[in-house]
């Protein structure tokens, strides 16, 4: 069953991203700057989910800033275009994606598999330059309105990326969905013998005016601490943020992924509750109880997407 709510107003302006469709690398909306000398590349993404326009207000931002990178190469791609310009002001969760969801399909089995989606086929059509990269900031948001998180993966080259980026304030150690690999995870991304690496922004809520802003700045940060640009790159817009302050880390200890249609959560979890109490029931997964497995249990990101085989919520314990 699918509940979400769509009490939020719709605050954030979506830009016109029409200017961006052809770029420069034979891969329609990615764009690649190449400096000229040795370095990685790196590469910040966007719109890998439809309705979530905060990543495409940062790359309109840096194509506007005319940035380009000091060293190696730098890429600006925004994923599934087709679910962005499917966005109904009147049913705004709806396009998230057009057939599946794009952000689960990073696994070779689905990628050199015979199922064709469009989500499928824009991920093969992108997967080539993905391959190719270095380092990666995937911008989303969420469902509903919560403090910003960095989802960092399980490898510690992850987690040491998001402190160097040292925003947002919350990091997010977690190994993914049951349902498939993001983005985030593909290939030597998520591998620990790869020195590549990637990060995952969840800049607040889906239509939450801060959004913008917040994937602004992580998007500045991601790219001074990869030593993309230059170490001043955005300071005026950095300082009219709120500043950083100390970052915390929640492992995700589980997620809990949906085995009945008719799972119910016990509260209206909006995200970020600690449950005091191990042992605490937070779910019915049909008769099923969903329980905490040990005390001062964080709830990440508790889905209105209640379907089967999708993840209900992450059950994380907070490590500094």
């Amino acid at each position: 069953m699918i509940i979400e709510s769509t009490a939020y107003p719709i605050e954030i302006d979506f830009p016109d991203i029409l200017p961006y469709k052809v770029g420069n690398t034979g891969v329609d909306w990615i764009t690649t700057f190449d400096s000229g000398t040795a370095g990685p590349h790196v590469m910040i993404s966007a719109l890998v989910h439809g309705n979530e326009p905060c990543g495409a207000v940062a790359l309109d931002w840096l194509f506007k800033q005319e940035v380009r990178p000091v060293q190696g190469k730098l890429s600006f791609a925004f994923m599934n275009v087709a679910a962005y310009n499917s966005f109904d002001r009147n049913d705004p969760t709806a396009s998230r994606y057009l057939d599946q969801d794009f952000n689960r399909v990073w696994q070779n089995c689905s990628l050199n598999g015979p199922e064709v989606t469009r989500e499928l086929e824009r991920a093969r059509e992108v997967r080539p330059v993905v391959e190719t990269v270095d380092y990666l900031l995937d911008l989303h948001s969420m469902q509903h309105k919560n403090a910003p998180l960095m989802l960092a993966g399980d490898q510690e080259k992850g987690r040491a990326l998001a402190k160097q980026v040292a925003d947002p304030e919350w990091i997010i150690c977690d190994s993914g969905h049951a349902e498939g690999k993001r983005l985030r995870d593909y290939d030597g991304f998520g591998e620990p013998t790869s020195p590549k690496a990637a990060l995952l922004l969840e800049a607040g809520q889906h239509w939450e005016a801060a959004a913008g802003p917040r994937a602004i700045a992580a998007s500045i940060r991601f790219l001074r601490a990869t030593e993309c640009v230059s170490a001043d790159f955005g300071e005026a817009f950095l300082a009219e943020q709120p500043p950083l302050v100390p970052q915390k880390t929640i492992e995700i200890v589980a997620p809990v992924t949906v085995q009945n249609e008719s799972f119910r959560f016990s509260e209206d979890y909006l995200g970020m509750e600690v449950i005091a109490e191990k042992g605490t029931v937070i779910a019915m997964d049909g008769d099923t109880p969903v329980t905490t497995p040990h005390d001062n249990c964080v709830l990440i990101m508790p889905s209105r997407r209640l379907l089967v085989g999708k993840t209900a919520v992450r059950l994380g314990k907070l490590l500094d």
